[in-house]
Parts: C-alpha cells; sequence; structure tokens
C-alpha cells in the first residue's frame, strides 16, 4: 500500500505543478517551443479533467495574451494552445443546478486579449485537426453571448466558418463543429453540440446546402429540429438557421379530437409513428436580441 501511495502524486504536488506551469507561461518573454510545451501540456490536461478552478486560475494569471500571441504563430504549439482555449472557455455550471449563472472567466477575456482574432484567422488554416479545435472555441466563446457574437461576426468568422464546413463537409467531427459554431453565432445553439446528431438534407436550388441536427436522445411528443441553409451566390454567402417542431401525427389528432369533444386515444405506440413538422420561422439581417425569436440569417461577404 505504502509503495503504490509513493507513486500516486499526491493533490499538494499536482496543484504545484500546475501552480508552476502557468507562473513559468506567464513570465515567458521568448515563445521557444521547447520549453513552452511540457507547461502548455499540463494545464491542458487538468482543463480537460475540468478539474476546479483551472479556468479562474488562467484567468487570474495574465497569460492569455502570451496564449493569443502563440495561436498567431505556426508552430507545433498551436494546436495544443487552440485546445486549451477551447476547454477553458466551457461554462462551468452548478453541478447541483444547472440553471445557476454560469462562470465563464476565460470567455470574458478572449477579446480584449487577443484570442478572438487568432482563432478568426486560423480558419484559414487547411489542418483539419486545427480547424476542429478552433471551431470548438469559436463555439464555446460565443455561446449565450451576445457581445461575443457580434465581436465574431465583425471579425467576419461566419464565412469562414461556411467556406471550412463547404470544404471539408466529408469530415464529420468537424462538420458537426462548424455548424454548432454557426448556431451559436446565431444565438440558436448550445454549449458542446454533443446532443445533436447532424445529417445532409435534400437541396432546392443552385448552390444550397442543407445541414439537419437531430436530438440524440428523443422524449414526450415532440422534439426540435435546427436546420442550417448555406448558399453562396456571386461570392456571397447566405447562412440561415432555422428552429423546426417535430410533433407526432398522434398528437396532433388527438388535439383535433379534443377540440371536437372526444377522449384522447392511447398513445403507448407513439414512438412508431410517422411525424409531423411545424416550421417556427423568423428571420432577421443579424444577431437577435431577444433568445425568444426562432430563426437568423446572416449574409456576409468573402
Amino acid at each position: 500500500m505504502d509503495r503504490m501511495g509513493a507513486s500516486r502524486p499526491s493533490p499538494s504536488t499536482h496543484t504545484d505543478s500546475v501552480r508552476a506551469a502557468i507562473e513559468a507561461l506567464s513570465v515567458s518573454t521568448e515563445l521557444v517551443e521547447e520549453e513552452l510545451k511540457p507547461y502548455l501540456d499540463t494545464v491542458l490536461t487538468v482543463a480537460i479533467e475540468r478539474k476546479k478552478g483551472i479556468a479562474e486560475q488562467v484567468a487570474d494569471s495574465g497569460i492569455l495574451p502570451v496564449l493569443a500571441q502563440i495561436l498567431r504563430r505556426k508552430s507545433t504549439l498551436t494546436t495544443p494552445t487552440v485546445r486549451l482555449v477551447a476547454e477553458l472557455a466551457r461554462d462551468r455550471l452548478c453541478h447541483f443546478c444547472r440553471f445557476c449563472l454560469p462562470s465563464a472567466p476565460v470567455k470574458e477575456q478572449c477579446f480584449d486579449t487577443g484570442i478572438v482574432s487568432a482563432l478568426v484567422t486560423l480558419l484559414l488554416n487547411q489542418d483539419q485537426d486545427l480547424l476542429l479545435h478552433v471551431s470548438q472555441a469559436i463555439a464555446r466563446i460565443c455561446y449565450d453571448s451576445n457581445l461575443q457574437q457580434e465581436r465574431f461576426l465583425r471579425l467576419g468568422a461566419v464565412p469562414r466558418l461556411a467556406s471550412v464546413l463547404l470544404q471539408h463537409s466529408g469530415n464529420e467531427a468537424l462538420r458537426s463543429s462548424c455548424l454548432l459554431a454557426l448556431c451559436n453565432l446565431s444565438n440558436m445553439g448550445e454549449e458542446d453540440g454533443s446532443m445533436l446528431a447532424w445529417d445532409e438534407g435534400a437541396h432546392f436550388s443552385e448552390g444550397e446546402r442543407v445541414f439537419r441536427g437531430t436530438s440524440r436522445y428523443s422524449f414526450g411528443f415532440s422534439s426540435a429540429v435546427t436546420v442550417v441553409r448555406l448558399k453562396q451566390t456571386n461570392g456571397q454567402y447566405s447562412v440561415t438557421v432555422e428552429v423546426l417542431q417535430r410533433c407526432s401525427t398522434l398528437l396532433w389528432g388527438a388535439s383535433n379530437r379534443r377540440q371536437a369533444g372526444h377522449r384522447l386515444p392511447n398513445l403507448t405506440h407513439l414512438g412508431s409513428c410517422p411525424k409531423l413538422y411545424k416550421v417556427i420561422k423568423c428571420s432577421v439581417k443579424n444577431i437577435p436580441r431577444n433568445r425568444s425569436l426562432r430563426a437568423t440569417v446572416f449574409h456576409t461577404l468573402l
């Protein structure tokens, strides 16, 4: 037992190593890859494990400008740094209640420290693994934040995300991440998108691509379907995000019969019945100010 215990780092030792790594990054003046890599790896490992307080530590340490500098340089540190930003940008919700206000100290500082502009620039890269983490970072930073959404829009994130999506639509993970980022930029998405499964639907006009996101787990009599339409004409991208409410035909029939004074039927076989789609659509030209709006349209030039 003593031998096993001696082989494991104690919590205090682990905390000290993280603190030392963050401090080393904060005082770095020359971005020497060999020197910074072990420190980045230490902080990234803790961030992936979602250790409590790591986002606050990073935000208070002042290393975000250093991370932005790394992102602006092409090096082997770029991908792990983007991944670190994506992990730190997650909203931290209360473990006991998901209705509490989130804590996102890193997300709030991403624009002023230059990380937002660096991420938009990296969308021009051709490395699909890097693009995956970049789109994830953008999706999480702008999630549920009108201010961050407007900043990304002004920097031209939408046409670059659309270009990445169309160019690499065969990469399922990258496609899902780009679609989530577009949904979050319209204030109609979710933080990580893990509950949505995306596929490409039919299109009815030239230059149009349609993607549908459905919940992996549906409960009750209805479920939401997110539809993203991309259309390219004369060098201009038009991106439309809509939410469709999918309801059971039995539910609609029950509602009609109830209004006519009949009793509700037995709905035990609801899952095997065909579905109807009820469209909730309201198009706007920019980011909606109200979360109750159920659709948004982007018009952006490359």
